[in-house]
Protein backbone atom coordinates (compact mmCIF):
# COMPACT_ATOMS: atom_id res chain seq x y z
CA UNK A 1 0.00 0.00 0.00
CA UNK A 2 1.30 3.42 -0.88
CA UNK A 3 2.45 5.71 1.87
CA UNK A 4 -0.33 7.95 3.18
CA UNK A 5 0.76 11.46 4.16
CA UNK A 6 -0.32 12.85 7.47
CA UNK A 7 -3.61 14.73 7.51
CA UNK A 8 -4.50 17.23 10.20
CA UNK A 9 -7.38 15.92 12.27
CA UNK A 10 -8.91 16.45 15.68
CA UNK A 11 -7.16 14.17 18.21
CA UNK A 12 -9.50 11.36 19.28
CA UNK A 13 -7.02 8.96 20.87
CA UNK A 14 -3.71 9.38 22.72
CA UNK A 15 -1.85 8.29 19.58
CA UNK A 16 -3.74 10.82 17.48
CA UNK A 17 -2.94 13.51 20.06
CA UNK A 18 0.75 12.57 19.91
CA UNK A 19 0.63 12.39 16.12
CA UNK A 20 -0.50 16.02 15.99
CA UNK A 21 2.51 17.12 18.04
CA UNK A 22 5.39 14.81 17.14
CA UNK A 23 6.86 13.72 13.82
CA UNK A 24 9.80 11.37 14.42
CA UNK A 25 12.63 11.15 11.95
CA UNK A 26 13.01 7.89 9.98
CA UNK A 27 16.14 7.16 12.04
CA UNK A 28 14.01 7.32 15.19
CA UNK A 29 11.56 4.79 13.78
CA UNK A 30 14.41 2.43 12.89
CA UNK A 31 15.97 2.78 16.35
CA UNK A 32 12.60 2.12 17.97
CA UNK A 33 12.23 -1.03 15.88
CA UNK A 34 15.73 -2.16 16.87
CA UNK A 35 15.02 -1.47 20.55
CA UNK A 36 11.91 -3.67 20.41
CA UNK A 37 13.98 -6.45 18.82
CA UNK A 38 16.74 -6.18 21.44
CA UNK A 39 14.20 -6.31 24.27
CA UNK A 40 12.49 -9.34 22.73
CA UNK A 41 15.85 -11.14 22.89
CA UNK A 42 16.55 -9.91 26.43
CA UNK A 43 13.22 -11.23 27.70
CA UNK A 44 14.05 -14.67 26.31
CA UNK A 45 17.43 -14.68 28.05
CA UNK A 46 16.04 -13.52 31.39
CA UNK A 47 13.26 -16.08 31.09
CA UNK A 48 15.93 -18.71 30.58
CA UNK A 49 17.73 -17.43 33.68
CA UNK A 50 14.52 -17.93 35.67
CA UNK A 51 14.35 -21.52 34.52
CA UNK A 52 18.03 -22.33 34.91
CA UNK A 53 18.27 -20.94 38.44
CA UNK A 54 15.25 -22.96 39.54
CA UNK A 55 13.23 -19.78 40.09
CA UNK A 56 10.25 -20.65 37.92
CA UNK A 57 7.94 -20.78 40.93
CA UNK A 58 9.74 -18.06 42.89
CA UNK A 59 6.44 -16.20 42.63
CA UNK A 60 4.10 -19.14 43.01
CA UNK A 61 0.94 -17.57 41.63
CA UNK A 62 -0.16 -15.07 38.98
CA UNK A 63 -0.89 -12.21 38.46
CA UNK A 64 0.15 -11.76 42.12
CA UNK A 65 3.51 -12.91 43.43
CA UNK A 66 1.89 -14.54 46.46
CA UNK A 67 -1.72 -14.90 47.55
CA UNK A 68 -1.40 -11.66 49.54
CA UNK A 69 1.15 -9.60 47.60
CA UNK A 70 1.74 -8.36 44.07
CA UNK A 71 5.48 -8.03 44.77
CA UNK A 72 8.12 -10.37 46.11
CA UNK A 73 8.60 -10.72 49.85
CA UNK A 74 11.82 -11.28 51.87
CA UNK A 75 10.70 -14.83 52.72
CA UNK A 76 10.79 -15.75 49.02
CA UNK A 77 14.54 -15.15 48.84
CA UNK A 78 16.61 -14.86 45.67
CA UNK A 79 14.30 -17.08 43.61
CA UNK A 80 11.43 -14.69 44.20
CA UNK A 81 13.58 -11.71 43.19
CA UNK A 82 14.64 -13.43 39.94
CA UNK A 83 11.12 -14.44 38.95
CA UNK A 84 9.63 -11.07 39.91
CA UNK A 85 12.42 -9.26 38.08
CA UNK A 86 11.62 -11.16 34.89
CA UNK A 87 7.96 -10.19 35.27
CA UNK A 88 8.93 -6.55 35.61
CA UNK A 89 11.03 -6.74 32.44
CA UNK A 90 7.81 -7.51 30.59
CA UNK A 91 6.81 -3.91 31.26
CA UNK A 92 10.12 -2.70 29.81
CA UNK A 93 9.48 -4.83 26.73
CA UNK A 94 5.95 -3.42 26.50
CA UNK A 95 7.35 0.11 26.70
CA UNK A 96 9.79 -0.64 23.85
CA UNK A 97 6.97 -2.04 21.72
CA UNK A 98 4.79 0.94 22.60
CA UNK A 99 7.58 3.31 21.59
CA UNK A 100 7.81 1.61 18.19
CA UNK A 101 4.03 1.74 17.71
CA UNK A 102 4.00 5.45 18.53
CA UNK A 103 6.99 6.20 16.28
CA UNK A 104 5.50 4.26 13.37
CA UNK A 105 2.09 5.90 13.89
CA UNK A 106 3.45 9.45 14.04
CA UNK A 107 6.00 9.20 11.23
CA UNK A 108 5.50 11.10 7.99
CA UNK A 109 4.73 9.80 5.49
CA UNK A 110 2.67 7.32 7.47
CA UNK A 111 3.60 3.70 6.81
CA UNK A 112 0.71 1.44 7.69
CA UNK A 113 2.85 -1.64 7.15
CA UNK A 114 5.03 -0.66 10.13
CA UNK A 115 2.04 0.29 12.27
CA UNK A 116 0.50 -3.14 11.70
CA UNK A 117 3.77 -4.83 12.64
CA UNK A 118 3.88 -2.76 15.82
CA UNK A 119 0.39 -3.81 16.86
CA UNK A 120 1.24 -7.42 16.01
CA UNK A 121 4.10 -7.14 18.53
CA UNK A 122 1.68 -5.80 21.12
CA UNK A 123 -0.72 -8.72 20.77
CA UNK A 124 2.10 -11.28 20.91
CA UNK A 125 3.49 -9.68 24.08
CA UNK A 126 0.03 -9.65 25.66
CA UNK A 127 -0.62 -13.28 24.71
CA UNK A 128 2.74 -14.41 26.04
CA UNK A 129 2.24 -12.54 29.31
CA UNK A 130 -0.99 -14.50 29.82
CA UNK A 131 0.71 -17.75 28.82
CA UNK A 132 3.54 -16.97 31.23
CA UNK A 133 0.97 -16.72 34.00
CA UNK A 134 -0.49 -20.05 32.93
CA UNK A 135 2.95 -21.68 33.19
CA UNK A 136 3.05 -20.67 36.86
CA UNK A 137 -0.54 -21.69 37.56
CA UNK A 138 0.09 -25.12 35.97
CA UNK A 139 3.23 -25.70 38.02
CA UNK A 140 5.62 -25.26 35.06
CA UNK A 141 3.91 -27.75 32.78
CA UNK A 142 6.62 -28.46 30.18
CA UNK A 143 4.25 -28.19 27.22
CA UNK A 144 3.07 -24.77 28.36
CA UNK A 145 6.66 -23.69 29.00
CA UNK A 146 7.58 -24.78 25.46
CA UNK A 147 4.66 -22.78 24.08
CA UNK A 148 5.83 -19.78 26.12
CA UNK A 149 9.26 -19.99 24.46
CA UNK A 150 7.80 -20.46 20.97
CA UNK A 151 5.58 -17.41 21.40
CA UNK A 152 8.70 -15.48 22.43
CA UNK A 153 10.31 -16.70 19.21
CA UNK A 154 7.27 -15.45 17.29
CA UNK A 155 7.81 -12.05 18.91
CA UNK A 156 11.44 -12.10 17.78
CA UNK A 157 10.22 -12.91 14.27
CA UNK A 158 7.83 -9.96 14.18
CA UNK A 159 10.32 -7.51 15.71
CA UNK A 160 13.02 -8.64 13.27
CA UNK A 161 10.69 -8.16 10.30
CA UNK A 162 9.67 -4.73 11.62
CA UNK A 163 13.31 -3.69 12.03
CA UNK A 164 14.18 -4.81 8.50
CA UNK A 165 11.05 -3.24 7.00
CA UNK A 166 11.84 0.08 8.72
CA UNK A 167 15.01 0.25 6.64
CA UNK A 168 13.32 -0.21 3.28
CA UNK A 169 10.42 1.22 1.29
CA UNK A 170 6.93 -0.08 0.69
CA UNK A 171 7.22 -0.80 -3.01
CA UNK A 172 6.37 -4.23 -4.39
CA UNK A 173 9.07 -6.78 -3.54
CA UNK A 174 11.56 -7.39 -6.34
CA UNK A 175 13.51 -10.68 -6.15
CA UNK A 176 17.28 -10.42 -6.17
CA UNK A 177 17.90 -14.12 -6.86
CA UNK A 178 16.24 -16.86 -8.88
CA UNK A 179 13.39 -19.12 -7.85
CA UNK A 180 15.60 -22.17 -7.02
CA UNK A 181 17.64 -20.19 -4.50
CA UNK A 182 14.52 -18.70 -2.92
CA UNK A 183 13.00 -22.17 -2.54
CA UNK A 184 16.14 -23.54 -0.91
CA UNK A 185 16.26 -20.65 1.57
CA UNK A 186 12.56 -21.09 2.34
CA UNK A 187 13.17 -24.79 2.99
CA UNK A 188 16.14 -23.89 5.18
CA UNK A 189 13.90 -21.53 7.17
CA UNK A 190 11.35 -24.30 7.74
CA UNK A 191 14.01 -26.74 8.93
CA UNK A 192 15.47 -24.08 11.23
CA UNK A 193 12.02 -23.60 12.75
CA UNK A 194 11.80 -27.37 13.27
CA UNK A 195 15.23 -27.26 14.92
CA UNK A 196 13.99 -24.65 17.41
CA UNK A 197 10.88 -26.72 18.18
CA UNK A 198 13.05 -29.79 18.72
CA UNK A 199 15.18 -27.71 21.09
CA UNK A 200 12.14 -27.15 23.31
CA UNK A 201 11.70 -30.92 23.49
CA UNK A 202 15.33 -31.34 24.55
CA UNK A 203 14.91 -28.77 27.30
CA UNK A 204 11.44 -30.01 28.26
CA UNK A 205 12.70 -33.56 28.80
CA UNK A 206 16.03 -32.51 30.38
CA UNK A 207 16.98 -31.84 33.95
CA UNK A 208 16.31 -28.09 34.05
CA UNK A 209 12.67 -28.21 35.13
CA UNK A 210 12.60 -24.62 36.36
CA UNK A 211 12.21 -25.28 40.09
CA UNK A 212 14.50 -27.33 42.30
CA UNK A 213 12.28 -27.41 45.38
CA UNK A 214 9.61 -29.75 44.05
CA UNK A 215 9.01 -32.48 41.49
CA UNK A 216 8.15 -30.98 38.10
CA UNK A 217 6.56 -33.08 35.35
CA UNK A 218 8.83 -33.48 32.31
CA UNK A 219 8.07 -34.27 28.67
CA UNK A 220 7.82 -38.06 28.14
CA UNK A 221 10.78 -38.29 25.77
CA UNK A 222 14.11 -40.05 26.08
CA UNK A 223 16.52 -37.16 26.47
CA UNK A 224 19.34 -38.89 24.58
CA UNK A 225 17.08 -39.71 21.62
CA UNK A 226 15.57 -36.23 21.42
CA UNK A 227 19.04 -34.69 21.63
CA UNK A 228 20.19 -36.82 18.68
CA UNK A 229 17.19 -35.69 16.62
CA UNK A 230 18.03 -32.10 17.52
CA UNK A 231 21.64 -32.65 16.45
CA UNK A 232 20.60 -34.19 13.10
CA UNK A 233 18.37 -31.21 12.36
CA UNK A 234 21.22 -28.88 13.33
CA UNK A 235 23.55 -30.54 10.85
CA UNK A 236 20.89 -30.32 8.12
CA UNK A 237 20.61 -26.59 8.79
CA UNK A 238 24.40 -26.14 8.75
CA UNK A 239 24.80 -28.03 5.47
CA UNK A 240 21.86 -26.14 3.98
CA UNK A 241 23.31 -22.78 5.02
CA UNK A 242 26.68 -23.68 3.50
CA UNK A 243 24.95 -24.76 0.28
CA UNK A 244 23.06 -21.47 0.15
CA UNK A 245 26.28 -19.51 0.72
CA UNK A 246 28.06 -21.35 -2.09
CA UNK A 247 25.04 -21.12 -4.37
CA UNK A 248 24.74 -17.37 -3.90
CA UNK A 249 28.36 -16.95 -4.88
CA UNK A 250 27.96 -19.17 -7.93
CA UNK A 251 24.99 -17.19 -9.24
CA UNK A 252 26.78 -13.91 -8.46
CA UNK A 253 24.04 -12.74 -6.11
CA UNK A 254 24.17 -9.18 -4.72
CA UNK A 255 26.40 -8.62 -1.67
CA UNK A 256 23.42 -8.29 0.70
CA UNK A 257 22.15 -11.89 0.47
CA UNK A 258 25.71 -13.25 0.47
CA UNK A 259 26.53 -11.34 3.65
CA UNK A 260 23.36 -12.59 5.37
CA UNK A 261 24.19 -16.20 4.40
CA UNK A 262 27.70 -15.77 5.76
CA UNK A 263 26.33 -14.37 9.02
CA UNK A 264 24.02 -17.35 9.41
CA UNK A 265 26.88 -19.81 8.87
CA UNK A 266 29.00 -18.07 11.51
CA UNK A 267 26.17 -18.11 14.05
CA UNK A 268 25.42 -21.76 13.32
CA UNK A 269 29.01 -22.90 13.87
CA UNK A 270 29.21 -20.98 17.14
CA UNK A 271 25.86 -22.38 18.25
CA UNK A 272 26.90 -25.91 17.30
CA UNK A 273 30.12 -25.65 19.29
CA UNK A 274 28.22 -24.49 22.38
CA UNK A 275 25.67 -27.27 21.90
CA UNK A 276 28.23 -30.07 21.78
CA UNK A 277 30.15 -28.74 24.79
CA UNK A 278 26.84 -28.38 26.65
CA UNK A 279 25.98 -32.00 25.84
CA UNK A 280 29.40 -33.30 26.88
CA UNK A 281 29.22 -31.45 30.22
CA UNK A 282 25.63 -32.60 30.87
CA UNK A 283 23.86 -29.25 30.51
CA UNK A 284 25.60 -26.78 32.84
CA UNK A 285 23.20 -23.85 33.34
CA UNK A 286 25.52 -21.16 31.98
CA UNK A 287 26.06 -22.99 28.69
CA UNK A 288 22.35 -23.72 28.37
CA UNK A 289 21.69 -19.99 28.75
CA UNK A 290 24.29 -19.17 26.08
CA UNK A 291 22.70 -21.80 23.85
CA UNK A 292 19.32 -20.09 24.29
CA UNK A 293 20.88 -16.80 23.22
CA UNK A 294 22.35 -18.62 20.23
CA UNK A 295 18.90 -19.92 19.36
CA UNK A 296 17.52 -16.39 19.13
CA UNK A 297 20.50 -15.20 17.07
CA UNK A 298 20.17 -18.19 14.74
CA UNK A 299 16.53 -17.40 14.09
CA UNK A 300 17.22 -13.69 13.56
CA UNK A 301 19.99 -14.53 11.09
CA UNK A 302 17.64 -16.91 9.25
CA UNK A 303 14.88 -14.30 8.94
CA UNK A 304 17.41 -11.72 7.74
CA UNK A 305 18.63 -14.13 5.07
CA UNK A 306 15.10 -14.88 3.91
CA UNK A 307 14.15 -11.21 3.59
CA UNK A 308 17.45 -10.25 1.97
CA UNK A 309 16.45 -12.17 -1.17
CA UNK A 310 14.18 -9.30 -2.26
CA UNK A 311 14.19 -5.53 -2.10
CA UNK A 312 11.49 -2.87 -1.87
CA UNK A 313 13.48 0.24 -2.69
CA UNK A 314 14.78 2.96 -0.40
CA UNK A 315 12.95 3.82 2.81
CA UNK A 316 11.37 7.26 3.17
CA UNK A 317 13.91 9.73 4.50
CA UNK A 318 17.01 8.04 3.14
CA UNK A 319 16.88 4.47 4.39
CA UNK A 320 19.17 1.74 3.17
CA UNK A 321 16.58 0.07 0.93
CA UNK A 322 16.69 -3.19 2.83
CA UNK A 323 19.04 -5.12 5.07
CA UNK A 324 22.23 -3.82 3.44
CA UNK A 325 21.14 -5.21 0.10
CA UNK A 326 23.18 -3.95 -2.82
CA UNK A 327 21.76 -4.33 -6.28
CA UNK A 328 23.87 -4.82 -9.39
CA UNK A 329 24.80 -1.60 -11.10
CA UNK A 330 22.64 -0.84 -14.16
CA UNK A 331 24.16 -1.45 -17.56
CA UNK A 332 25.28 1.88 -19.05
CA UNK A 333 23.56 3.04 -22.21
CA UNK A 334 25.54 2.80 -25.46
CA UNK A 335 27.27 5.97 -26.61
CA UNK A 336 25.53 5.93 -29.98
CA UNK A 337 21.83 6.06 -29.11
CA UNK A 338 20.94 5.76 -32.76
CA UNK A 339 22.50 2.29 -32.79
CA UNK A 340 20.26 1.08 -30.00
CA UNK A 341 17.39 -1.17 -30.93
CA UNK A 342 13.90 0.35 -30.95
CA UNK A 343 12.35 0.34 -27.48
CA UNK A 344 15.70 0.28 -25.69
CA UNK A 345 16.41 4.00 -25.48
CA UNK A 346 17.31 5.78 -22.25
CA UNK A 347 13.67 6.16 -21.21
CA UNK A 348 13.12 2.41 -21.41
CA UNK A 349 16.17 1.17 -19.54
CA UNK A 350 16.21 0.46 -15.79
CA UNK A 351 18.10 3.16 -13.96
CA UNK A 352 19.26 3.67 -10.41
CA UNK A 353 16.10 5.66 -9.76
CA UNK A 354 13.87 2.84 -10.93
CA UNK A 355 14.91 0.20 -8.46
CA UNK A 356 18.64 0.15 -7.83
CA UNK A 357 18.79 2.65 -4.98
CA UNK A 358 19.13 -0.03 -2.35
CA UNK A 359 21.84 1.75 -0.44
CA UNK A 360 22.39 5.07 1.29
Amino acid sequence: MADVPKKPSAPRTPLAWLDARWTPRPETVRRAALLALVMSVVIVITGGAVRLTGSGLGCDTWPRCTEDSYVTTPEMGLHGVIEFGNRMLTYVLSAAVGFFIAAARCAAPRRRSLTRLGWAQFWVVLSNAVLGGITVLTGLNPWVVAGHFLLATLLITVTTVAWLRSKEGDGPPRPLVGVPVRRVVLGLTVVTAALIVAGTAVTGSGKHAGDNSREIVRMPFDWEAVTRVHAVLAWIVVVGALAVLVGLRLVDAPPGPRARARDLVIVLFAQGAVGYVQYALEEPPLLVGIHMLGSTLTWIATVRLLLSLRERGAAPGGGSGGDDATLPAPTPAPQDEAAAAPGTGPADRPTAASGSTARD
